[in-house]
Formats: C-alpha cells, sequence, structure tokens
C-alpha cells in the first residue's frame, strides 16, 4: 500500500509538490519541529474502499511515517468516522448505522475486538469528527451537529447525548477536530479555516489561508497545531506554531518533506484527536501601564473584562475605580473606553479622537474601539468571524443595561445598528499608546 517514506520524501521536490497540489507554499519550509507535545506517535485511522480498516502511527516532531498496518473487514460500508481515542473508533454506514469499532491491538498487526452496532438509523453526516474532550461533531445538508460522548466505549443513545444543531452555513470539503471544541476545515474554493464552537449559534470562525488548500480532500488533527492534510494520494504535514492566534501567517508547510508522496488511498482518514496539545512558549510577564502611558492590548481588554465582571453601573456623573484601583474613570461609554486605554483623563465621544487614530474598520484589532460622535463608543474585542464582518465588543450601554458585552457586524446586520447606533456613523479608532502583547 505504501511506499518507502524516506525513499519517497528524497524523490519529492519542494516546487513541483507545491505546483500539483494546488497548495500555496511559503517559501522554504520550516525545520521539522512540530509546536506540539503529543502523547506519542500520532494516530490515524483509515477505511479502504472494500471496507478494510487501516492503522497509520506518524512521528510528530519530524513528519515520517513509522508504520502502517491493514486490518479485516468491517462487514459495512464505511461513511464517515471519529476516532475517540486509541483503540475506538466510531463509523457511519451508508445506510445510516452508527457502529463502535473497538481495537484489540494496533502493535504489529491491526486486530479487532469487535464491531458493534450501536445505532440502526438516522446517522446520515457526509462528515464526522471528535474533539477529544468529550464532544462529537457532524455536518449534513450544511448544518453543523453536536453531541456529548459520555463513556470511552458509548453503547448507544444513553452515552451519546445531548444532540444539538450548532448552526447552518457549514458546507465544507474537509472537516477536523484540533481540539476542545476547535474545529479545522477546508473549502472547495481552497480556504483553510478555524472554528471555535461556544453553544449553539455562538461560535467564532478564523480564516487561517484565504486560498490554497483546494487539493486537499482529507484533513485531520491530533491536537497541538499538528495538521495532516491528503491531496493526490499523498499525506503532507503542517504545524501551527501558535494554533491559539486564529492566525494562518504562522503555519509552516513542509511540502519538500512529505509523510509521504503516494500511497495514500483510503475512503475515510480520522486523527486521535486531542492526543498532542499546545505549548505556548514561556515569556515574562509584561510590565503593567501607568495612567496615560503605553499599554498592550492584552490589558487594555482584561481592564474592559473588569468593569464588565464588576458590572459597574452607567452613569454620566459618576466616577469608579480602575482595576488597580488607583485612578477613577467616568461611567459612561467614552470614560469606560478611556479606562480600558488607562488614559490620562475621562474623555468623550468628541474628544477620543485627539489620543487616538483613524483606521480601516477592517483592520481593527482587540482593544481598538468604534467611535460614533452622535453618542456612542464600544471597544473591540475581538473578531467571530471576520470574512462576514461579525465581531465581539464591550461597551457601558445605557442607564438601563449598564455593562454589557455584544455582537454585531460592522454594517449593523438586519437593522443597520450597533448599539442602538448607526453603524455607518461609527469611526474605527486606535488609541497612540496601544501596543500589540
Amino acid at each position: 500500500m505504501f511506499p518507502s517514506s524516506r525513499a519517497l520524501r528524497l524523490a519529492v521536490g519542494f516546487a513541483v509538490a507545491a505546483s500539483s497540489l494546488g497548495l500555496v507554499a511559503l517559501g522554504p519550509a520550516a525545520p521539522a519541529q512540530a509546536a506540539a507535545v503529543c502523547g506519542g506517535n500520532v494516530s490515524i485511522y483509515g477505511t479502504l474502499a472494500d471496507g478494510r480498516l487501516t492503522y497509520t502511527a506518524i512521528a510528530p516532531n519530524t513528519g515520517d511515517r513509522v508504520k502502517t498496518l491493514i486490518g479485516p473487514d468491517l462487514g459495512f460500508t464505511p461513511k464517515a468516522m471519529a476516532t475517540l481515542n486509541f483503540n475506538t473508533v466510531l463509523v457511519t454506514s451508508t445506510a445510516g448505522e452508527l457502529y463502535r469499532v473497538d481495537v484489540q491491538t494496533n502493535d504489529n498487526a491491526l486486530a479487532l475486538a469487535g464491531v458493534t452496532r450501536i445505532w440502526e438509523s438516522g446517522w446520515t453526516f457526509d462528515k464526522m469528527t471528535y474533539d477529544g474532550a468529550g464532544h462529537l461533531y457532524g455536518t449534513v445538508a450544511g448544518q453543523l451537529h453536536r453531541y456529548n460522548v459520555s463513556q470511552a466505549k458509548p453503547a448507544g443513545p444513553a452515552h451519546i447525548a445531548q444532540h444539538v444543531v450548532i448552526d447552518e452555513g457549514f458546507v465544507l470539503k474537509t472537516l477536523a477536530a484540533a481540539g476542545d471544541d476547535v474545529l479545522v476545515a477546508t473549502t472547495s474554493d481552497g480556504k483553510l479555516l478555524s472554528y471555535q464552537i461556544n453553544g449553539v449559534g455562538d461560535w467564532e470562525r478564523s480564516d487561517l489561508k484565504p486560498s490554497g488548500w483546494s487539493g486537499v480532500d482529507s484533513l485531520v488533527s491530533p491536537g497541538g497545531g499538528l495538521y495532516y492534510g491528503r491531496t493526490n494520494s499523498g499525506m503532507y504535514w503542517y504545524h501551527d506554531v501558535d494554533p491559539t492566534d486564529g492566525k494562518g501567517t504562522d503555519i509552516a508547510y513542509h511540502l519538500d518533506d512529505p509523510v509521504d508522496a503516494s500511497g495514500w488511498s483510503q475512503t475515510l482518514l480520522s486523527a486521535f484527536a486531542n492526543d498532542c496539545t499546545y505549548q505556548a512558549p514561556s515569556t515574562p510577564p509584561s510590565t503593567p501601564s501607568t495612567r496615560g502611558g503605553q499599554i498592550t492590548r492584552g490589558e487594555v481588554v482584561s481592564r474592559a473584562v473588569n468593569w464588565l465582571d464588576r458590572d459597574i453601573p452607567y452613569s454620566q456623573s459618576a466616577y469608579a475605580t480602575d482595576p488597580d484601583g488607583d485612578h477613577t474613570y467616568r461611567t459612561d461609554c467614552s470614560g469606560f473606553v478611556s479606562m480600558a486605554w488607562h488614559a490620562s483623563s475621562s474623555y468623550t465621544t468628541y474628544s477620543l479622537p485627539s489620543v487616538s487614530a483613524t483606521i480601516a474598520k477592517s483592520d481593527l484589532q482587540p482593544g481598538d474601539a468604534l467611535n460614533t460622535q452622535d453618542g456612542h463608543v464600544v471597544l473591540f474585542e475581538k473578531w467571530v468571524d471576520k470574512a462576514a464582518g461579525k465581531f465581539s465588543y464591550i461597551h457601558e450601554s445605557n442607564p438601563n443595561d449598564d455593562m454589557m458585552r455584544g455582537q454585531d457586524y460592522l454594517d449593523g446586520g438586519t437593522d443597520g445598528r450597533i448599539a442602538g447606533h448607526a453603524a455607518s456613523g461609527y469611526v474605527a479608532l486606535r488609541y497612540d499608546k496601544i501596543v500589540n502583547g
């Protein structure tokens, strides 16, 4: 099934791989060292066209395939699969059944302890993945579904329950779980996406790559920022240096150093999810800002959340202390932003532009603000779905609601308003003293 991994690796050139796979090559490949801590080799299960199960182990830090084993026929035609743990795989059939496949060994041979049908009908997902933290996801007709899995060896509805539909609009070519409620996916037009799923109708999308992934027909991840994509029957590996930042600029491609350049003929592939974790580099704590001095974006958002957690009452005449307890700021919308910025005084919506610069709304980053001189300002917290213009913000709203966190679109969505004010009147501002961090 597979030629020699190392022989194939030496035979494949970077330029040839980049052009033939439909992938974007961002300069020379980074050194083969993954930003992940794994429990061992990466485990990937699969099914062949004739229904047999496969198992492959890959060294996470080098991308070398350690072994591939082919097991027995599952006895049904597989449609979607998700790996729960090292020796338990869920597989659906084309008839809508759900099976639990129990692996007895995958050491020197792939042998099964049993194949058990645990659901008789209704499992019609075109893609399925497990996040390694109790949540099973599936897509069908553009809907994203989620179940809670309560047992390592689930026996049916008692152990796979609390079914919900997260939302519509998940028309995806591939789907994989990259961590606890974190999904990665590709689209038919070549986007690489990441999703943070918080609940029904509550999710955040990051566009990691706008194009270049159209050649990937299967995507799996063990977590920790490691991604494995199959294209033209070759398996290629990538690692996201910081998978928590919602950006794809630091994804390292290894197109000249594939797992294998050919031989991956499985109809389905699924990785043991959340077996690898991201370990952030240790950094010295940043020095807290001083009033009117330089301040990091992280501290701005932290100061804002402090007032949100304290639910500081709205007032255009009252003042409240900042998180340090050393200074007070007026408790209306502009006083709140002044406090978050640790500004030298409580500015108004008219005077905030005197200590900030106007930026494009598409360039908004955490800690920036959207200000309208007809009387309101909100603090930009983060993008929820940047491609759609959806974002999260924090503001001192009004005398009835006080501190609030909200979500909206740059164009105001269906009512054309953000926090009750015309979206067209808002100007994006960046505080003069803010720095990344």
